[in-house]
């Protein structure tokens, strides 16, 4: 977790401590934004402290939030279910002139500086997308960094760089690469494999990949979208295997029709079954199924028999099993049917487990 501290060209206001380093946004003569740095110890003493959560590493549902609008800013201290990640976007959904990037980051860091001190987000939730490796005005900036358009190592090292340049923390920030050409799928093994040359704690650190593939890869391969998906299956499958390789997060991509709540679940479900964490969502409606849908439940409802309850007998029986000298058993599924339960199943119950427990939920007593 990260102490994210945010300043204007003229002014130091807001700062919001968790536990970890600060990062500061400082002004470039451009009127962008470059990272700084500095330990937990020479926070001022008005700094607004920030509790943390036990649902705090549930990272389900990435929700954008342009950075060029005062009215999308404001409503990102009420939604009605709260994202996972909230997204301040920097990039796609700023014009593209010059003064347009300044004024958002500006309007950006603004916004933060005046939020109420019983409305500050946990700052582990807190994520900026900067614009792309190939802009003059990127600006890396707080404890999570989502990089648009990463097609190699090489981007990564460009911006491991200059985070080296401007963090003396001994915490790197996060790093979440959004993939969006036909290239970063050809380099993904290179890219999830990447690590800084300065070290994670001088130049960054690889946290998850975003499948940022509906639109844009679809765009760049000349791909023909549908409504089954069946175009991105195999690069939905590539992004998930190549990130669970590597121990990151695995987060699918938007669905862009938000009042199809049908539609939606439809594909978180597709997206659970291919093994992604989470999904970036595009307008605060979508927040609630995505969350629930990532949830260990059976398709997403808190009524149904939950996958939790049947992971927590699987550990349960397995413990017994290996007691007896016994690698595996046979659970009772219904109908008097049995489900031979081995190794590879006992470490899917603990995942199942592990997310719960992150999510709050109340594991089961067995017997």
């Amino acid at each position: 977790m990260y102490c994210v501290v945010l300043s204007s060209p003229t002014s130091t206001k807001l700062t919001m401590q968790s536990r970890g380093p600060s990062f500061k946004l400082a002004s470039k003569s451009n009127g962008g934004f470059i990272l700084a740095a500095f330990p937990p110890s020479k926070v001022a003493p008005s700094t607004r402290s920030l509790s943390t959560s036990q649902h705090s590493a549930l990272r389900r549902s990435y929700l954008y939030v342009p950075a060029a609008s005062d009215r999308m800013l404001a409503k990102s201290l009420s939604f009605g279910i709260p994202p996972d990640v909230v997204i301040y976007d920097l990039e796609d959904s700023v014009p593209p002139s010059a003064q347009d990037k300044i004024n958002a980051r500006q309007r950006l860091c603004h916004f933060l500086e005046s939020i109420p001190a019983d409305r500050v987000a946990f700052a582990e939730r807190i994520a900026v997308r900067v614009n792309d490796v190939t802009t003059p005005l990127k600006s890396p900036a707080v404890g999570t960094l989502v990089l648009p358009k990463i097609n190699s190592i090489e981007d990564l090292d460009r911006v491991s760089r200059t985070i080296r340049q401007h963090s003396t923390s001994s915490c790197p920030p996060r790093i979440v690469a959004s993939l969006e050409s036909a290239r970063s799928i050809w380099n993904l093994r290179d890219i999830v494999q990447w690590k800084s040359k300065f070290g994670a704690q001088k130049g960054g650190q690889l946290g998850a990949l975003l499948a940022c593939i509906f639109l844009s890869y679809c765009a760049d391969t000349s791909a023909v979208r549908t409504a089954s998906r069946q175009e991105l299956l195999f690069v939905r499958s590539q992004i998930v295997i190549a990130a669970k390789a590597s121990g990151l997060e695995a987060i699918d991509m938007v669905c862009i029709d938000y009042k199809d709540s049908g539609y939606l679940r439809d594909e978180c479900e597709d997206a659970r079954r291919l093994g992604f964490t989470g999904k970036q969502v595009i307008h605060p409606a979508q927040v609630e199924t995505v969350n629930a849908m990532f949830l260990p439940t059976e398709k997403g409802s808190t009524t149904a028999t939950t996958r939790f309850c049947a992971a927590a007998k699987i550990i349960h029986r397995m413990d017994a099993a290996y007691a007896s000298e016994k690698g595996a058993f046979g659970l009772e599924i219904g109908d008097g049917r049995k489900e031979m339960i081995d190794a590879p199943m006992l470490k899917q119950a603990k995942n199942t487990i592990q997310l719960a427990r992150a999510a709050g939920l109340e594991i089961p007593k067995v017997s």
